[in-house]
């Protein structure tokens, strides 16, 4: 009996080492994987960088595929701003202009970590600094540096940022996105020319402006409408923030009593239009999450708006500009004052720019002819492409930030 009760004990030591090493086996394969995966890169990414606000106050936002821990590297007092963070790395070259406060921008990879540096436009510090968590409708985190002009001068001249990456090179949900209106549709028609309506014109010129700025490779594209189809002049605007869209564009041909009145203008938002604009948008109750806005004081956050709406205006004349100096540049016809402002609906978001522009009188026989021409039609189309392609290029027109990011802005 005791001679069984010692063999008994000797198997259970046997069974109790081989339990052990077989963990201990499982540990190191964990570990060894675990190991594997951080030199193999598999740490969190920075997906894109966003600015908002102006040359007092701006938010620097950087959105990230995971969580991150931030450290200040450099806190502004040389003219630049260097943030260190943790566990996620740059999406291959990040970098730009900048704008308010900042410059230029780039985002280095250092190890496991990024360097988000901020080349300063002027003496300013950073205000805050704090991470989001997915929430809202955004499904991933973002990192929100806060910068306020010191009134200082810089020290140090920063050193010049180097020219953005091309477009054609970054992953498809990082290209800008511009979201086309064609005018009117399905039930409204709009205006009509002795042998074509408004909605048929503005539909064919969109789905050749679509077609144009794909092939580029450098947009995605998306349309308000695709068929002879009504859609509501206030949901157009919101399906097109709801899908942080860069650019609004809305196409139409115009109408007049003189049919020898003729020739292309671009509409802007007037500054009539940009306070029924704030009205309008801070008539729900929870206007500021629409934002991502703070919530907590309602003076702060009417001024973050009226901020967000300011910057988005700018960014509008200037794609005005640009549309305007490539249509004429073809010798397309045009008004004798052809940048125009208005309070139009379509014109109303307070965080994503956008023009409306009139191709011609559709009252005119000349301009009719040309609209309803595929080839003179999508000559139009291409120089309107090439002002979009030179609003991206252009500093202050930088795609970093067109949703709202802008003031205070989603982060």
């Amino acid at each position: 009996m005791h001679g069984l009760s010692r063999l008994n004990l000797m198997q259970w030591r046997a069974r109790e080492w081989a339990m052990t090493a077989m963990a201990f086996v499982v540990i190191c394969v964990v570990l060894l994987a675990a190991g594997r995966g951080l030199a193999s890169g598999a740490v969190g990414e920075v997906l894109r960088v966003r600015f908002g606000g102006d040359a007092e106050h701006t938010r620097v936002v950087l959105d990230l595929d995971r969580t991150s821990r931030g450290e200040v590297v450099q806190s502004g007092d040389d003219g630049r701003v260097v943030v260190s963070l943790a566990g996620v790395a740059p999406n291959r070259g990040l970098n730009g202009a900048g704008t308010g406060l900042v410059r230029g921008w780039r985002v280095t990879g250092a190890g496991a970590a990024s360097r988000v540096e901020l080349d300063l436009a002027t003496s300013a510090e950073i205000e805050r600094r704090f991470l989001l968590p997915p929430g809202d409708g955004i499904a991933h985190y973002r990192y929100v540096i806060d910068l306020k002009a010191t009134g200082r001068v810089l020290a140090v001249r920063p050193a010049r940022t180097p020219p953005p990456v091309r477009r054609g090179t970054e992953r498809p949900a990082e290209r800008p996105l511009i979201f086309i209106d064609a005018g009117h549709g399905g039930r409204d028609p709009g205006a009509s020319g002795a042998e074509s309506r408004e909605s048929a014109v503005t539909l064919a010129a969109a789905l050749d402006l679509k077609q144009v700025l794909e092939r580029t490779g450098r947009y995605r594209v998306r349309l308000t409408r695709e068929s002879d189809t009504y859609v509501a002049l206030y949901r157009r605007v919101a399906i097109a923030r709801q899908a942080d869209a860069d650019l609004f564009i809305s196409l139409h041909a115009d109408a007049g009593s003189d049919p020898a009145t003729r020739g292309a203008s671009v509409y802007t938002l007037s500054e009539q239009g940009a306070g029924r604009a704030v009205r309008e948008f801070t008539r729900s109750e929870n206007w500021h999450r629409s934002l991502n806005l703070p919530g907590r004081d309602p003076s702060v956050d009417r001024i973050l708006l009226d901020m967000t709406q300011r910057a988005t205006q700018n960014r509008s004349a200037q794609l005005a500009r640009t549309l305007l100096g490539e249509l004429e540049g073809v010798d397309h016809p045009m008004l004798r004052r052809s940048h125009r402002d208005a309070g139009l609906a379509v014109l109303l978001a307070p965080d994503v720019p956008a023009v409306l522009l009139e191709m011609g009188f559709i009252t005119n026989p000349e301009d009719e002819r040309l609209l309803n021409d595929s080839r003179a039609r999508r000559r139009l189309m291409r120089a309107v492409a090439d002002g979009i392609d030179r609003y991206f290029r252009e500093p202050s027109g930088t795609l970093q930030m067109a949703s709202v990011g802008a003031a205070q802005g989603q982060p």
